[in-house]
């Protein structure tokens, strides 16, 4: 990570010049505390950047740590039931690490690395598949079949070559695609998104039914 150097804090705005590697809305991480922060302007070699942490202490001469990655979210299985704070920290997480009053700098993934999930496979191999297709299924819950898709970041039409059923990690392997060039590669059941970025999508259905909750309250003064 390259690393810039604080020139000025004002609350959870923090000004950090040699910053010209950076681009707009990478995520940085702020002192030697490493507080998670998001760059919201560029300026020559000065950055502006949003810390999500308490910025309290902090002062000009601390080191910034460029990441080149924008800020994003973890998807896959373990979503449903988890809860998150605004940049998806698992709050339940950080409470057994650091109890009921959350210090900074804590750095937690969003999705369990340890948990195992049954996969079912609904392609096989050899055959054809584009971004958006379904390539197996997870009861995250008992309401709830977590369909795992080639994610859209995926360009053009992939070939199987292998995919695999049984109980994995998020990070484990599920099943290896080749593409039309020829390129080969690895999929999880998890994948990180830029939380800006649209995800694709082939058609907007507008409703045409309210959601009725029972609740008179919601239903009159806030439907949905």
């Amino acid at each position: 990570m390259k690393e810039g150097r604080i020139v000025k804090v004002a609350g959870p705005l923090v000004i950090a010049e040699g910053m010209s590697d950076a681009k707009m809305f990478d995520v940085v991480k702020v002192s030697e505390k490493l507080l998670i922060g998001e760059i919201i302007e560029l300026r020559g070699d000065k950055a502006s950047i949003q810390v999500y942490e308490e910025t309290g202490g902090l002062g000009p001469g601390e080191p910034v740590y460029t990441t080149g990655m924008p800020l994003s979210v973890e998807l896959g299985p373990g979503l449903i039931g988890g809860i998150y704070d605004g940049i998806q920290r698992p709050l339940d997480e950080i409470e057994k690490i650091a109890g009921a009053y959350i210090t900074r700098g804590i750095n937690v993934p969003g999705l369990n690395r340890e948990k195992k999930w049954e996969f079912v496979p609904t392609v096989k191999k050899g055959d054809k598949i584009i971004p958006g297709d379904i390539l197996g299924t997870v009861d995250e819950s008992v309401l709830v079949v977590h369909k795992i898709m080639l994610p859209p970041n995926y360009k053009g039409t992939y070939e199987i070559i292998e995919i695999k059923a049984g109980s994995f990690t998020v990070e484990k392997d599920i099943a290896i695609i080749k593409g039309e060039d020829g390129t080969i590669h690895n999929l999880q059941m998890m994948h990180r998104w830029p939380v800006r970025k649209p995800r694709s999508i082939k058609e907007k259905l507008a409703p045409y039914m309210p959601l009725i909750t029972g609740q008179r309250v919601i239903d009159l003064f806030f439907p949905v």
